[in-house]
């Protein structure tokens, strides 16, 4: 299976720019916790809820005035919509993240590959896997 077959499409992104406050806000009425960062028609970063609370909240920030620049994750990582669901896993594995923002092979980003879309097509066995390597301690 192919991670097209398992990922979801139709994913919301925002710009460096965009506040902390409207990205919350998107959080929570699509009930998502984490968006792709995209500037100048390339993906950028990520922002994860964990990213707002570890980089902002915690670090004592003026949470109002901060924006996704100030707290993404710029090492960003990603798979092609025509890799397996075997190997996206590995990935996800290795480097320990639940959501994979997926790009297709002219670069455009065309889903996410998250935990939940795993639980529902990734065989049992690899699903195992998955769920014991990422939520190991870091």
């Amino acid at each position: 299976m192919n991670v097209n077959e398992a990922m979801h499409r139709g994913v919301d992104w925002c710009t460096p720019d965009t506040s902390l406050t409207e990205i919350a806000k998107l959080f929570r009425e699509k009930d998502i916790g984490a968006v792709p960062i995209g500037e100048n028609d390339r993906l950028v970063g990520m922002l994860t809820d964990r990213d707002i609370v570890c980089r902002g909240i915690v670090e004592d920030k003026d949470i109002a005035s901060l924006t996704a620049r100030d707290v993404m994750t710029s090492d960003i990582v990603y798979c092609w919509e025509d890799d397996s669901v075997e190997d996206a896993v590995h990935l996800m594995e290795e480097r320990q993240i639940r959501r994979l923002p997926v790009i297709n092979r002219n670069k455009r980003l065309v889903g996410m590959l998250s935990m939940g879309d795993l639980s529902h097509t990734a065989p049992y066995k690899l699903r195992g896997e998955f769920m014991e390597a990422v939520s190991a301690h870091h």
